[in-house]
Protein backbone atom coordinates (compact mmCIF):
# COMPACT_ATOMS: atom_id res chain seq x y z
CA UNK A 1 0.00 0.00 0.00
CA UNK A 2 2.64 2.79 0.91
CA UNK A 3 4.66 1.66 -1.71
CA UNK A 4 1.86 2.26 -4.25
CA UNK A 5 0.92 5.60 -2.74
CA UNK A 6 5.08 6.92 -2.92
CA UNK A 7 5.06 5.86 -6.53
CA UNK A 8 2.05 7.41 -7.10
CA UNK A 9 3.61 10.47 -5.19
CA UNK A 10 6.91 10.78 -7.42
CA UNK A 11 4.96 10.13 -10.90
CA UNK A 12 3.13 13.59 -9.39
CA UNK A 13 6.36 15.35 -8.69
CA UNK A 14 8.61 13.95 -11.34
CA UNK A 15 7.69 16.62 -14.08
CA UNK A 16 7.99 19.51 -11.70
CA UNK A 17 11.17 18.26 -10.72
CA UNK A 18 12.57 17.60 -13.98
CA UNK A 19 11.31 21.09 -14.92
CA UNK A 20 13.03 22.72 -11.74
CA UNK A 21 16.50 20.72 -12.53
CA UNK A 22 16.41 21.84 -16.02
CA UNK A 23 16.08 25.38 -14.67
CA UNK A 24 18.92 25.16 -12.24
CA UNK A 25 20.91 22.90 -14.48
CA UNK A 26 21.66 20.14 -12.76
CA UNK A 27 21.17 16.15 -12.76
CA UNK A 28 18.67 14.66 -11.04
CA UNK A 29 19.63 11.86 -8.52
CA UNK A 30 17.78 9.98 -5.75
CA UNK A 31 20.36 10.08 -2.99
CA UNK A 32 19.53 12.54 -0.79
CA UNK A 33 20.83 14.21 2.11
CA UNK A 34 18.69 16.93 4.28
CA UNK A 35 20.72 19.59 5.96
CA UNK A 36 21.14 18.98 10.13
CA UNK A 37 18.48 21.87 10.74
CA UNK A 38 16.20 19.82 8.61
CA UNK A 39 16.11 22.74 6.15
CA UNK A 40 14.24 22.67 2.80
CA UNK A 41 15.87 25.56 1.72
CA UNK A 42 19.57 24.01 1.01
CA UNK A 43 20.35 20.17 -0.22
CA UNK A 44 22.61 18.11 -0.91
CA UNK A 45 22.51 14.98 -3.21
CA UNK A 46 24.84 13.63 -5.71
CA UNK A 47 27.47 15.41 -3.83
CA UNK A 48 26.34 18.63 -4.53
CA UNK A 49 24.32 21.12 -2.51
CA UNK A 50 21.19 23.31 -4.32
CA UNK A 51 20.26 26.38 -2.45
CA UNK A 52 18.00 29.69 -3.16
CA UNK A 53 15.57 27.62 -5.57
CA UNK A 54 11.91 28.95 -5.16
CA UNK A 55 10.45 27.84 -1.79
CA UNK A 56 7.84 25.75 -3.82
CA UNK A 57 10.10 23.65 -5.86
CA UNK A 58 11.89 23.07 -3.07
CA UNK A 59 9.13 21.88 -1.24
CA UNK A 60 8.57 19.63 -4.15
CA UNK A 61 12.34 18.53 -4.77
CA UNK A 62 11.52 17.20 -1.12
CA UNK A 63 8.81 15.35 -1.63
CA UNK A 64 10.14 13.43 -4.51
CA UNK A 65 13.41 13.03 -3.32
CA UNK A 66 11.87 11.51 0.14
CA UNK A 67 9.70 9.44 -2.16
CA UNK A 68 11.95 8.34 -4.12
CA UNK A 69 14.30 7.20 -0.85
CA UNK A 70 11.52 4.94 1.00
CA UNK A 71 10.77 3.27 -2.81
CA UNK A 72 14.50 1.68 -2.89
CA UNK A 73 13.31 0.00 0.15
CA UNK A 74 9.86 -1.19 -0.99
CA UNK A 75 11.72 -2.82 -4.24
CA UNK A 76 14.36 -4.61 -1.71
CA UNK A 77 11.30 -6.97 -0.20
CA UNK A 78 12.60 -6.18 3.61
CA UNK A 79 10.02 -6.47 6.48
CA UNK A 80 9.74 -3.16 6.76
CA UNK A 81 7.20 -3.48 3.31
CA UNK A 82 4.44 -4.85 6.14
CA UNK A 83 5.25 -2.36 8.81
CA UNK A 84 4.83 0.39 6.18
CA UNK A 85 1.36 -1.42 4.80
CA UNK A 86 -0.37 -0.33 8.58
CA UNK A 87 -2.99 2.57 8.24
CA UNK A 88 -0.51 4.09 10.78
CA UNK A 89 2.19 4.54 8.53
CA UNK A 90 0.56 5.33 5.45
CA UNK A 91 -1.13 8.20 7.43
CA UNK A 92 2.48 9.29 8.99
CA UNK A 93 3.99 9.52 5.45
CA UNK A 94 0.93 10.96 4.11
CA UNK A 95 1.43 13.99 6.48
CA UNK A 96 5.42 14.10 5.82
CA UNK A 97 4.84 14.36 2.22
CA UNK A 98 2.04 17.04 1.95
CA UNK A 99 4.06 19.04 4.56
CA UNK A 100 7.27 18.76 2.49
CA UNK A 101 5.12 19.89 -0.28
CA UNK A 102 3.64 23.06 1.57
CA UNK A 103 0.20 21.37 2.17
CA UNK A 104 -0.43 21.69 5.33
CA UNK A 105 -0.20 25.58 5.81
CA UNK A 106 -4.00 27.00 5.43
CA UNK A 107 -5.07 25.02 1.92
CA UNK A 108 -8.62 26.69 2.20
CA UNK A 109 -6.69 30.29 0.88
CA UNK A 110 -5.36 28.31 -2.35
CA UNK A 111 -6.63 32.36 -3.56
CA UNK A 112 -5.25 35.34 -1.89
CA UNK A 113 -7.07 38.55 -3.07
CA UNK A 114 -4.79 41.77 -2.23
CA UNK A 115 -7.32 45.32 -1.86
CA UNK A 116 -5.26 48.13 -3.71
CA UNK A 117 -6.25 51.69 -2.69
CA UNK A 118 -7.43 53.74 -5.73
CA UNK A 119 -4.60 56.46 -5.30
CA UNK A 120 -4.94 57.06 -9.41
CA UNK A 121 -7.19 55.24 -11.90
CA UNK A 122 -7.07 51.30 -12.02
CA UNK A 123 -5.54 51.51 -15.68
CA UNK A 124 -2.24 53.20 -14.17
CA UNK A 125 -2.41 51.22 -10.78
CA UNK A 126 -2.09 47.59 -12.33
CA UNK A 127 0.68 47.66 -14.44
CA UNK A 128 2.71 48.85 -11.53
CA UNK A 129 1.23 46.34 -9.09
CA UNK A 130 0.76 43.21 -11.50
CA UNK A 131 4.88 42.05 -11.30
CA UNK A 132 4.57 42.73 -7.40
CA UNK A 133 1.40 40.17 -6.97
CA UNK A 134 3.09 37.92 -9.80
CA UNK A 135 6.34 37.46 -7.43
CA UNK A 136 4.51 36.95 -4.56
CA UNK A 137 1.93 34.67 -6.05
CA UNK A 138 5.44 32.55 -6.86
CA UNK A 139 6.91 32.45 -3.68
CA UNK A 140 4.17 32.03 -1.54
CA UNK A 141 2.76 28.92 -4.24
CA UNK A 142 -0.93 30.51 -4.25
CA UNK A 143 -2.77 32.60 -6.52
CA UNK A 144 -3.01 35.96 -6.03
CA UNK A 145 -5.37 38.23 -7.26
CA UNK A 146 -5.36 41.98 -7.62
CA UNK A 147 -8.72 43.61 -6.40
CA UNK A 148 -8.51 47.21 -7.45
CA UNK A 149 -11.74 49.21 -5.85
CA UNK A 150 -13.13 52.58 -7.52
CA UNK A 151 -12.50 54.30 -3.94
CA UNK A 152 -10.69 53.64 -0.57
CA UNK A 153 -13.82 52.29 0.82
CA UNK A 154 -14.55 49.89 -1.31
CA UNK A 155 -10.88 47.91 0.16
CA UNK A 156 -12.06 48.92 3.49
CA UNK A 157 -15.50 46.73 2.94
CA UNK A 158 -14.18 43.85 0.96
CA UNK A 159 -11.81 43.48 3.86
CA UNK A 160 -15.21 43.22 6.40
CA UNK A 161 -16.80 40.90 4.03
CA UNK A 162 -13.76 38.49 3.52
CA UNK A 163 -13.70 38.79 0.46
CA UNK A 164 -9.86 40.21 0.23
CA UNK A 165 -7.51 38.58 2.81
CA UNK A 166 -4.69 41.63 3.15
CA UNK A 167 -4.32 45.26 1.79
CA UNK A 168 -2.57 47.78 0.86
CA UNK A 169 -3.63 51.06 2.71
CA UNK A 170 -3.37 54.76 3.78
CA UNK A 171 -3.09 55.51 7.11
CA UNK A 172 -6.46 57.15 7.46
CA UNK A 173 -8.34 54.25 5.65
CA UNK A 174 -6.28 51.33 7.52
CA UNK A 175 -7.85 52.94 10.92
CA UNK A 176 -11.01 52.38 9.76
CA UNK A 177 -9.97 49.25 8.63
CA UNK A 178 -8.69 48.63 11.98
CA UNK A 179 -11.74 49.69 13.50
CA UNK A 180 -15.20 48.05 11.78
CA UNK A 181 -12.76 45.50 9.02
CA UNK A 182 -11.00 43.17 11.37
CA UNK A 183 -7.22 44.31 9.66
CA UNK A 184 -4.27 44.32 11.09
CA UNK A 185 -0.78 45.98 9.78
CA UNK A 186 2.24 44.27 9.88
CA UNK A 187 4.19 45.92 7.40
CA UNK A 188 5.04 49.45 6.81
CA UNK A 189 6.10 51.15 3.18
CA UNK A 190 10.03 52.32 2.71
CA UNK A 191 10.51 54.85 0.13
CA UNK A 192 13.00 54.86 -2.29
CA UNK A 193 15.35 56.98 -0.42
CA UNK A 194 15.03 55.64 3.01
CA UNK A 195 12.19 57.33 4.88
CA UNK A 196 9.28 56.39 5.85
CA UNK A 197 6.81 59.33 5.54
CA UNK A 198 4.95 61.60 2.89
CA UNK A 199 3.41 64.83 3.15
CA UNK A 200 0.14 66.25 2.18
CA UNK A 201 -0.24 69.07 -0.10
CA UNK A 202 -2.72 71.66 -1.36
CA UNK A 203 -2.15 73.19 -4.83
CA UNK A 204 -3.21 75.41 -7.50
CA UNK A 205 -2.71 76.12 -11.15
CA UNK A 206 0.38 77.80 -11.51
CA UNK A 207 -0.93 80.28 -13.52
CA UNK A 208 -4.18 81.13 -11.42
CA UNK A 209 -3.97 84.81 -9.86
CA UNK A 210 -3.72 83.56 -6.52
CA UNK A 211 -0.37 82.53 -6.73
CA UNK A 212 0.58 85.80 -6.82
CA UNK A 213 -1.30 86.40 -3.58
CA UNK A 214 0.94 83.68 -1.66
CA UNK A 215 4.61 83.57 -0.21
CA UNK A 216 5.19 80.20 -1.67
CA UNK A 217 8.69 80.86 0.16
CA UNK A 218 6.71 80.24 3.33
CA UNK A 219 4.04 77.98 2.54
CA UNK A 220 1.13 80.35 3.73
CA UNK A 221 -1.11 78.95 1.07
CA UNK A 222 -3.51 77.38 3.68
CA UNK A 223 -3.93 81.22 5.53
CA UNK A 224 -4.80 82.37 1.77
CA UNK A 225 -7.33 79.37 1.37
CA UNK A 226 -9.18 79.67 4.62
CA UNK A 227 -9.24 83.74 4.45
CA UNK A 228 -10.61 84.01 1.01
CA UNK A 229 -12.24 80.21 0.60
CA UNK A 230 -15.90 81.88 -0.15
CA UNK A 231 -14.25 82.77 -3.53
CA UNK A 232 -12.42 79.92 -4.41
CA UNK A 233 -13.49 76.36 -5.83
CA UNK A 234 -11.85 73.33 -3.95
CA UNK A 235 -11.32 69.99 -4.62
CA UNK A 236 -10.64 66.88 -1.79
CA UNK A 237 -9.69 63.28 -2.50
CA UNK A 238 -11.69 61.02 -0.95
CA UNK A 239 -13.11 61.17 2.53
CA UNK A 240 -10.84 58.18 3.47
CA UNK A 241 -7.63 59.22 2.39
CA UNK A 242 -5.20 60.49 5.42
CA UNK A 243 -2.95 63.07 3.21
CA UNK A 244 -6.19 64.17 0.83
CA UNK A 245 -8.71 64.56 2.92
CA UNK A 246 -7.67 64.06 7.39
CA UNK A 247 -4.38 65.67 7.23
CA UNK A 248 -5.54 69.06 5.21
CA UNK A 249 -8.95 68.90 7.12
CA UNK A 250 -6.86 69.51 10.73
CA UNK A 251 -4.47 71.58 10.19
CA UNK A 252 -5.66 73.43 7.55
CA UNK A 253 -9.64 73.75 8.25
CA UNK A 254 -10.10 72.54 11.75
CA UNK A 255 -7.66 74.72 13.56
CA UNK A 256 -8.85 78.01 11.84
CA UNK A 257 -12.38 76.96 13.16
CA UNK A 258 -13.35 76.54 8.93
CA UNK A 259 -15.81 74.42 7.71
CA UNK A 260 -15.25 73.67 4.42
CA UNK A 261 -17.91 71.96 3.53
CA UNK A 262 -19.96 76.10 4.25
CA UNK A 263 -16.73 77.65 3.96
CA UNK A 264 -16.10 77.39 -0.23
CA UNK A 265 -17.87 78.06 -3.29
CA UNK A 266 -17.95 74.50 -4.25
CA UNK A 267 -16.74 72.16 -3.02
CA UNK A 268 -15.71 68.72 -4.51
CA UNK A 269 -14.35 65.42 -3.83
CA UNK A 270 -12.33 63.99 -6.91
CA UNK A 271 -11.88 60.38 -5.94
CA UNK A 272 -8.11 59.93 -6.08
CA UNK A 273 -4.48 62.15 -5.80
CA UNK A 274 -4.36 61.68 -10.01
CA UNK A 275 -8.17 62.87 -10.41
CA UNK A 276 -7.23 65.95 -8.17
CA UNK A 277 -3.72 66.93 -9.93
CA UNK A 278 -5.41 66.79 -12.79
CA UNK A 279 -8.41 68.93 -11.82
CA UNK A 280 -6.01 71.50 -10.76
CA UNK A 281 -3.35 71.50 -13.97
CA UNK A 282 -6.40 71.68 -16.31
CA UNK A 283 -7.72 74.88 -14.11
CA UNK A 284 -10.76 73.14 -13.46
CA UNK A 285 -10.75 73.83 -9.52
CA UNK A 286 -8.86 77.02 -7.88
CA UNK A 287 -7.50 74.53 -4.82
CA UNK A 288 -6.86 70.95 -4.28
CA UNK A 289 -5.35 68.21 -2.01
CA UNK A 290 -2.56 66.18 -3.37
CA UNK A 291 0.73 64.69 -1.60
CA UNK A 292 4.50 64.12 -2.45
CA UNK A 293 4.11 60.74 -3.69
CA UNK A 294 1.81 61.49 -5.86
CA UNK A 295 3.41 64.56 -7.08
CA UNK A 296 6.42 62.33 -7.83
CA UNK A 297 4.05 59.95 -10.05
CA UNK A 298 2.45 63.05 -11.98
CA UNK A 299 5.96 64.19 -12.65
CA UNK A 300 7.26 61.21 -13.66
CA UNK A 301 4.00 60.44 -15.96
CA UNK A 302 2.17 63.51 -17.24
CA UNK A 303 5.73 66.05 -16.64
CA UNK A 304 3.33 69.09 -18.89
CA UNK A 305 0.62 68.90 -16.35
CA UNK A 306 3.22 68.86 -13.26
CA UNK A 307 4.57 71.57 -14.84
CA UNK A 308 0.74 73.28 -14.36
CA UNK A 309 0.79 72.58 -10.67
CA UNK A 310 2.03 75.09 -7.81
CA UNK A 311 2.02 73.61 -4.07
CA UNK A 312 1.14 76.06 -2.06
CA UNK A 313 1.33 74.66 1.53
CA UNK A 314 3.06 71.58 3.13
CA UNK A 315 1.82 69.45 6.34
CA UNK A 316 4.18 67.52 9.20
CA UNK A 317 4.91 64.58 8.14
CA UNK A 318 2.96 61.68 7.74
CA UNK A 319 3.89 57.77 8.27
CA UNK A 320 4.39 56.07 5.50
CA UNK A 321 1.95 53.29 4.43
CA UNK A 322 0.58 49.88 5.90
CA UNK A 323 0.09 46.83 4.29
CA UNK A 324 -2.62 45.35 6.58
CA UNK A 325 -4.17 41.51 6.26
CA UNK A 326 -7.27 40.42 8.40
CA UNK A 327 -6.75 39.49 11.65
CA UNK A 328 -8.26 36.23 12.22
CA UNK A 329 -5.99 34.08 8.69
CA UNK A 330 -4.00 31.06 10.00
CA UNK A 331 -0.48 32.03 11.91
CA UNK A 332 1.12 29.95 9.81
CA UNK A 333 -0.12 32.04 6.50
CA UNK A 334 0.46 34.73 8.32
CA UNK A 335 4.00 34.06 8.94
CA UNK A 336 3.98 33.37 5.18
CA UNK A 337 2.96 36.96 4.47
CA UNK A 338 5.38 38.10 6.74
CA UNK A 339 8.17 36.71 5.38
CA UNK A 340 7.42 38.04 1.99
CA UNK A 341 7.37 41.17 2.45
CA UNK A 342 10.14 41.73 4.83
CA UNK A 343 12.44 40.13 2.54
CA UNK A 344 11.27 41.17 -0.78
CA UNK A 345 14.16 43.36 -2.45
CA UNK A 346 13.56 43.78 -6.27
CA UNK A 347 14.32 47.18 -7.20
CA UNK A 348 13.00 46.81 -10.24
CA UNK A 349 9.61 45.58 -9.62
CA UNK A 350 9.32 48.20 -5.75
CA UNK A 351 10.54 51.20 -7.35
CA UNK A 352 7.77 51.26 -9.86
CA UNK A 353 5.43 52.05 -7.20
CA UNK A 354 7.80 54.28 -5.53
CA UNK A 355 9.26 51.58 -2.91
CA UNK A 356 12.29 50.90 -1.39
CA UNK A 357 10.81 47.74 0.68
CA UNK A 358 8.90 46.87 3.49
CA UNK A 359 9.97 47.23 7.18
CA UNK A 360 8.38 45.20 10.34
CA UNK A 361 4.99 47.71 11.95
CA UNK A 362 2.06 46.69 13.61
CA UNK A 363 -1.15 48.61 14.74
CA UNK A 364 -0.01 51.68 16.72
CA UNK A 365 2.65 52.89 14.11
CA UNK A 366 -0.52 54.35 12.96
CA UNK A 367 -1.75 56.06 16.23
CA UNK A 368 -0.57 59.15 15.00
CA UNK A 369 -3.08 59.70 12.50
CA UNK A 370 -5.91 58.43 15.16
CA UNK A 371 -4.70 61.19 17.08
CA UNK A 372 -5.59 63.54 13.87
CA UNK A 373 -8.53 61.84 13.45
CA UNK A 374 -9.75 62.73 16.84
CA UNK A 375 -8.40 66.05 17.00
CA UNK A 376 -10.38 66.80 13.87
CA UNK A 377 -13.64 65.52 15.45
CA UNK A 378 -12.87 67.08 18.75
CA UNK A 379 -12.28 70.79 16.79
CA UNK A 380 -15.68 69.86 15.01
CA UNK A 381 -17.48 69.20 17.89
CA UNK A 382 -16.50 72.67 19.82
CA UNK A 383 -17.22 74.74 16.83
CA UNK A 384 -20.76 73.10 16.31
CA UNK A 385 -23.79 75.01 17.53
CA UNK A 386 -26.07 73.22 16.91
CA UNK A 387 -25.37 71.44 19.87
CA UNK A 388 -26.06 72.55 23.63
CA UNK A 389 -23.27 72.50 26.01
CA UNK A 390 -24.19 69.73 27.73
CA UNK A 391 -24.18 67.32 24.40
CA UNK A 392 -20.66 69.15 23.50
CA UNK A 393 -19.27 67.91 26.67
CA UNK A 394 -20.32 64.51 26.57
CA UNK A 395 -18.79 64.32 22.74
CA UNK A 396 -16.01 66.11 24.16
CA UNK A 397 -15.54 63.13 26.88
CA UNK A 398 -16.05 60.35 25.01
CA UNK A 399 -13.28 61.59 22.29
CA UNK A 400 -10.67 62.60 25.04
CA UNK A 401 -11.30 58.79 26.52
CA UNK A 402 -10.64 57.68 23.02
CA UNK A 403 -6.88 59.53 22.80
CA UNK A 404 -6.49 58.24 26.02
CA UNK A 405 -6.33 54.38 25.14
CA UNK A 406 -3.88 55.48 22.59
Amino acid sequence: MICNFLQTTLNHFEPHLQKTASRNSFKTSYEVFIAPNNSLDAMTFNNTTFSNMPKKWTALLAASLLSAATLVSCSSGTSEDTVADSPEAATEVDTEVNSAAGGSCAPEFSELDFGIISTESQDNLKPKWDPFLAAMEEELGRTVNGFFATDYAGVIEAMGAGKIQLAWYGGKSYIEAAERSDAEAFAQTVNEDGTKGYYSHLITNAENPIVEEIDLEAGNGDEYVTDNAENLTFAFNDPNSTSGFLVPSYYVFAEKNVNPEQAFSELIFAGSHEATAQAVANGQVDVATNNSESMTVLEEGDPEAFEQVQIIWTSPVIPSDPIAYRNDLPDCLKDELKDFFYNYDDAAVLGALDWQGFDEADDTDWNTVRELNIGKELLEVQNDDSLDAAAKQEKVDELNAKLEEL
